[in-house]
Order: structure tokens, then sequence, then C-alpha cells
């Protein structure tokens, strides 16, 4: 049974940094990609910030978090990292962490192409707050 549970969110200002974390239980991160969202209110779309190859370490960032997040992984524990800084007002969301346990084709992850629906598995989110 796969597990998601992410870790790390709170209240920072504007300029600050914050560093998410992800466990997942129930598979092994070996080549597989996993994912980082953001929703930023009740009825916004999630938006994929970060991707991740566990093998390749090759990664995908959009233009809005591009140079200020770096995701990563240590496979060894089963984590996932997610890295802010130089954190805006606008970054403020709820923060989730998505896993795929199947094989992943190292370019379909770090191009970007994986979307909402292809992660099969959720965390339950943690808040991230940046005031101005």
């Amino acid at each position: 049974q796969v597990h998601v549970a992410e870790s790390g969110g709170g209240s920072v200002q504007a300029g600050g940094s914050l560093r998410l974390s992800c466990v997942v239980s129930g598979f092994t991160l070996r080549r597989h990609c996993m994912g980082w969202f953001r929703r930023q209110g009740v009825g916004q779309k999630l938006e994929n910030v970060a991707a991740i190859h566990t093998d390749s370490g090759g990664t995908f960032y959009p233009d809005s978090v591009k140079g200020r997040f770096t995701i990563s992984r240590d496979n060894a524990k089963n984590v996932v990292y997610l890295q802010m800084k130089s954190l805006k007002p606008e970054d403020t969301a709820m923060y989730y962490c998505a896993a795929d346990s199947a094989i992943s084709p190292e370019n379909y992850c770090s191009g970007g192409y994986y979307a909402e629906s292809d992660f099969p598995f959720w965390g339950q989110g943690t808040q991230v707050t940046v005031s101005s």
C-alpha cells in the first residue's frame, strides 16, 4: 500500500525560505517520477511546480518558480524534497506531493509532461503562507 506524506510547511515572510519533505512508503524510489503541486485557493486548479525522475535526477519547473524552487531526492531514504527560496506572497498555497509507482520514462517526467492525472498517489498537503 502506497503512502505519501508531506511536511515542512509554515509561515514565512517574503524573501524567506522553506524546505518541504515528502516521505514515500509502499515502493522504493528507483526509476519513478515524483512531483510537487500547489493549489493557491479554493476552486483554483492544481499547478505542477516541480517534478523529478528519481533515477536520472532530471527535473522540471514551470517559469513561475524556476530559479527559486529546487526539487531533489534521497532514494536511500525514499524522500523527495522541495527547497523554496525567495518566496513571494503569491507562493502561498497548499502544497502536495505526488507519486507514480510505475516505472517512468525519464524524458516524460523531466520534460514536464506529467499531468495531475498521471500521479495515482497523493499526500494530504502542507500549507505554505508567505506574508508581505
